[in-house]
Order: structure tokens, then C-alpha cells, then sequence
């Protein structure tokens, strides 16, 4: 379920130079960052993208908490048809359409007074699916018993990336049940994790 809303009229040329405005967390310091298209590496784009995730989530996270709503993670890329930030969100009992509505609704009232993106861009709301992104220790102690992928920053004997079903955490590490074998996963040395089918 996907609520989604265009937002911005800037126009580019065929090498487009965006300028990002934004403030930062709740001090709202202002910064700027330049885009060129000529930066093949994508690292400029990426540190840009990265700081604007990092504000609006810092925003975005205690408004949608007081909703009753889960923000489970905003992204900030540019794709085929231009710039997306994309909300996904849950609730215990999962997300409507109205919840997409409402959440649009706000972030985009944020966006447009503090003028945190300052060129065109699609906001996207959604929930997170059956894959959805595991991010904080409860996630993985509300998931136990589903089965999960879960990436490490560095290999765990011979091994990075591990799969198998979530059975909880203990002294700060996730218990995966892989293959009928128990396996420990440091949560600060995981890189990426999320349920799969």
C-alpha cells in the first residue's frame, strides 16, 4: 500500500546543479550540498542523501511516534522518473491508506516550512511489506519465530550474511536459528537485516 504525492516545481537542465538547503536535527543548522552530474562516484550524492534522511528522520521519528505510528525508515535516492523520499511505516495492526494520507499530509508541512529539499522530489508513504527492515532490537525481538536476513558489517567465522529464523535477543545479540543450528549476531555489527519469505 503505497500513498504517494509530487512535491517541488524546480527545473533542471540536461547537467543539472542541485543546491540542498537543510537544517539539521533540532538545532537547524543550516547547510548546503551540490550535486553535480558529473559526480560518477556517487559519494557526494549519497553524503547529501544521507544528511537529509538523517534530519527529517530526527523529525519525523517522535511526530509519528505520537501518532501511534512506527517509523520504520525513510530513504532519499534518485530513481528512473527523478528524486523519491520514501516513508515506510507500520502499526501493530498494520497501515491504511488514511495512515498514508495523514503522514503525507504533515511530513509535507514540514518540508515546505523548513525547506529541507530544494529541488523537485516524489514523497512516497507506504508500509514496509513482508520484507520489511529490521533496525532496532525490539524489531527483532517483536519478529521472533519469522524468519529473517540478516547482512554483517564483517564475516562471522567464514560467513556474512545469515538466514534463518529470528528466536529473539540475549546480552545485546540476535538469536537465528539457522539450519536447526544456534548462531549469535552482535547487533552493533550488523549491517542490514529484514524478514524474508
Amino acid at each position: 500500500m503505497t500513498y504517494a504525492a509530487f512535491a517541488g516545481v524546480r527545473e533542471s537542465g540536461l547537467c543539472p546543479l542541485f543546491l540542498l538547503s537543510f537544517r539539521q536535527n533540532l538545532e537547524f543548522s543550516r547547510a548546503k550540498y551540490f550535486i553535480g552530474c558529473w559526480e560518477r562516484t556517487g559519494k557526494v550524492v549519497d553524503t547529501a542523501s544521507n544528511q537529509i534522511v538523517d534530519t527529517i528522520e530526527a523529525f519525523a521519528g517522535p511526530l509519528l511516534a505520537d501518532m501511534g505510528i512506527e517509523l520504520v525508515e525513510v530513504q532519499f535516492r534518485r530513481e528512473g522518473h527523478g528524486w523519491v523520499l520514501r516513508f515506510f511505516i507500520d502499526k501493530e495492526q498494520g497501515v491504511n491508506l488514511d495512515d498514508c494520507a495523514t503522514v503525507s499530509r504533515e511530513i509535507s508541512a514540514y518540508l515546505e516550512v523548513e525547506d529541507v529539499i530544494d529541488h523537485a522530489y516524489h514523497l512516497e508513504v507506504s508500509s514496509p511489506g513482508a520484507e520489511r527492515p529490521l533496525k532496532k532490537e525490539k524489531d527483532f525481538v517483536r519478529f521472533a519465530e519469522k524468519k529473517a536476513r540478516v547482512k554483517m558489517r564483517e564475516p562471522v567465522g567464514d560467513q556474512k550474511v545469515f538466514t534463518g529464523i529470528l528466536q529473539g535477543v540475549e546480552q545485546g545479540s540476535v538469536i537465528l536459528d539457522q539450519d536447526g543450528q544456534k548462531i549469535l549476531l552482535d547487533i552493533s555489527k550488523i549491517s542490514k537485516a529484514r524478514l524474508t519469505l
